[in-house]
């Protein structure tokens, strides 16, 4: 008699949400290696050579705004595809699963505003910096968590995951709001023109990459002439790279353009552009530093407004509404691991840096100021964080009536 072979079930492919968490830490790890760099060639002899290079013109713009106008546009193109995929066909894809991330998300975009405005609001120029603390930068974040290994619940990795998309879209509107110069109302008009022609596309399911790319390169251009941020036309590109499925693809949406060039771009943004621009911009030097300018109101202001703002925001707000019935706690959380991943939310390194240089790219001085607030507040949010969630407790019982209630659970 023939023994048929034994069946073995194919393995799974991980999640694109499992991918995304994998790599975003990953990048996280190479981000801290590059800030390290910055700072301590930024306090070296190298230091001269390495802020002259950065100054060095090539072509129109000098290398340092080539990565913060144009490498910089490319991570935002990315981060309009990971918000558009988010809240289309991912976590965020339903108002249930919006609002524990979506709430705390907000909130810990308030409370550090505030903050920093109770340090800065007698100094008008000042004041134009409320928005730098109100960003939490989510590949350090989750560079941390990685350092915990499975200590840490994937549904609070997805949280934090979920609520730094959220705190992104918020960041963008705010920079492209708040943070625009004089405009060129030609240039607005014909980067309309171009939006126009790529939404067009879209509806006409035109499915290849390369005409919404070429496109995307002109929308650049005239954005970076209007006035508005060049790279808020990487967000505005994305928003137009199709979503449905590809005829002969699967239904799940993995074959679609937007998928494709999300994934096609993951690697290169987590492991080259933002390590690029943290080494670019953290470069702090530390010489002639005094207790006045650690106690500045600027530097405070962002400081705690990243440690202690982030903290109050996204734990007071998400305590609440848990304690309201209206979500439950994270899948196998325990409140001390929810407060240790509220800290890390204060790791506030790319888009806080970002919109510090945007905030007062007229004052080198106060830049430093915002540097230095930045990576105190940041450091300490992430030294608390890590602390914290070292030592919590692993699992809790599910609460009573969580049945009821809609956890926000890891994909599967």
């Amino acid at each position: 008699m023939v023994t048929a072979p034994p069946t073995t079930q194919p393995r799974r492919r991980p999640s694109v949400l499992r991918r995304l968490l994998d790599s975003e830490a990953s990048g996280g790890l190479v981000l801290m290696a590059a800030a390290a760099l910055a700072l301590t060639t930024a306090n070296s002899p190298l230091a001269p050579a390495y802020f002259e290079a950065l100054e060095t013109d090539l072509g129109p713009l000098s290398l340092l705004q080539w990565i913060n106008d144009g490498l910089m546009a490319v991570f935002f193109l990315h981060v309009g595809l990971e918000i558009k995929r988010e809240v289309l066909d991912g976590r965020l894809s339903t108002w249930p699963r919006r609002i524990l991330p979506g709430i705390a998300a907000a909130s810990g975009m308030a409370v550090p505003a505030l903050i920093y405005l109770a340090f800065n609001a007698d100094d008008p120029d000042r004041r134009h910096g409320w928005a730098i603390p109100t960003a939490t930068d989510i590949a350090f974040a989750l560079g941390v968590l990685s350092l915990l290994g499975s200590r840490v619940p994937t549904s609070l990795k997805v949280f934090l995951a979920a609520l730094a998309i959220m705190d992104d879209l918020g960041a963008v509107l705010i920079i492209a709001i708040f943070y625009a110069s004089e405009l060129s109302f030609s240039d607005l008009g014909a980067a309309a023109v171009v939006v126009v022609v790529l939404a067009t596309m879209n509806r006409r399911d035109v499915i290849r990459l390369w005409p919404y790319l070429l496109l995307g390169v002109l929308l650049w251009f005239f954005v970076l002439r209007s006035g508005v941020h060049a790279t808020i036309a990487g967000v505005a590109l994305a928003f137009t790279i199709p979503l449905h499925a590809v005829p002969g693809q699967p239904d799940d949406m993995d074959g679609s353009p937007l998928h494709r060039l999300e994934h096609g771009l993951h690697s290169w943004v987590a492991f080259l552009i933002v390590p690029i621009f943290g080494l670019a911009n953290a470069g702090v030097s530390f010489a002639g530093l005094t207790t006045k300018a650690l106690l500045d109101p600027l530097t405070l202001g962002v400081a705690l407004g990243l440690l202690l703002g982030k903290l109050v925001g996204v734990f007071g707000s998400a305590a609440l509404i848990i304690r309201l019935g209206l979500v439950a706690l994270p899948m196998g959380a325990s409140w001390m691991q929810l407060f240790g991943v509220s800290l890390l939310c204060g790791i506030g390194f790319t888009m806080s840096l970002f919109i510090g240089l945007l905030a007062f790219a007229d004052n080198p001085v106060l830049q430093e100021e915002v540097k230095i607030g930045i990576l105190g507040g940041s450091v300490l949010a992430g030294l608390a964080g890590w602390s914290i969630l070292r030592i919590a407790p692993r699992r809790v019982p599910a609460p009573a009536g969580a049945s009821r209630l809609r956890p926000l659970q890891p994909d599967r």
